[in-house]
């Protein structure tokens, strides 16, 4: 008799819950309860091709998240796909967006000494037609994801994939907003009317790679197109500051590489002020 009372007891249990569930509101609609999900984030390799390459890219997104939200590529520095611009594109992800960090290289090559790095990025900007296609297709994929709002793209490069990020901008590409670190201004295409992106260039005051004259044609040939754009120097602030083992690899091959964790941060909550005012 107590084990059929027991039983009773849970039985009634579960009725109250599936009636609680069921039950209708005051204007007589189903009530809905709303759960929330604890967001976990992933990353997972994924392949992508143009004609004559295949690339080797990396997203990073919330697995729990239902909601489309915008897209971000990441292109690398030019040492190459490596684990730095995974670290962004992860970072990217816990921010709410979908980041796909990039190949422009090719097969994922990563380049260990500087003239390996200056190889492959004259490779990229000597062809401008296969860079395009390159690009191009890692912007299809991210479109193309499940989770992205094809609608909203954004584009972070640095070093490299600052140069990138712009000539894509300047050639009329479509997107919403370039946030370019420690970017050359001497670009393949310079601005043209065909800009629809916002644009954001975080570069140090102290880079060699960058000079003055330099700056001032970029701000210049942006302005002759009304290009909507903001352009900071750090003040101190040398080439790949916002990379944690820049300095190293400064010391290494006797380059002006030095990271600043002042720019560092400064620059990333600009870019993050910049992406909420874009994607609304």
């Amino acid at each position: 008799m107590k084990q059929l009372s027991t039983k009773f007891l849970v039985i009634l249990f579960l009725l109250t819950i599936i009636i609680s569930c069921g039950k209708k509101s005051d204007n007589g609609s189903d009530e809905t309860v709303a759960v929330e999900t604890t967001p976990e984030y992933v990353g997972e390799e994924v392949t992508y091709s143009t004609d004559s390459t295949t690339m080797k890219g990396y997203l990073a997104y919330d697995k729990n998240s239902t909601e489309k939200k915008p897209g971000i590529l990441v292109v690398h520095e030019w040492w190459g796909h490596n684990e730095y611009t995974r670290k962004r594109a992860d970072m990217l992800a816990e921010l709410g967006y979908v980041a796909l960090a990039v190949d422009m290289y090719g097969d994922g090559k990563v380049a260990e000494h500087p003239k390996d790095a200056q190889k492959f990025m004259t490779s990229v900007f000597s062809n401008m037609d296969e860079a395009e296609a390159r690009f191009d297709k890692a912007m299809e994929l991210l479109k193309s994801n499940e989770n992205v709002d094809p609608d909203q793209i954004g584009v972070v490069g640095y070093c490299f994939g600052g140069s990138v990020a712009l000539t894509m901008a300047n050639m009329g590409k479509d997107i919403d907003a370039v946030a370019a670190f420690h970017s050359g201004l001497q670009l393949p295409v310079m601005p043209t009317n065909d800009i629809q992106a916002k644009i954001l260039v975080c570069n140090g005051a102290a880079d060699p790679f960058i000079s003055e004259e330099s700056v001032e044609t970029f701000k210049s040939a942006m302005d002759s197109v009304n290009a909507n754009y903001k352009y900071i120097a750090y003040d101190s602030a040398k080439h790949a500051f916002t990379s944690k083992g820049a300095t190293a690899m400064g010391e290494k091959f006797e380059l002006p590489l030095e990271y600043n964790a002042k720019a560092d941060e400064a620059s990333w909550e600009e870019m993050k002020t910049f992406f909420s005012g874009v994607f609304k």
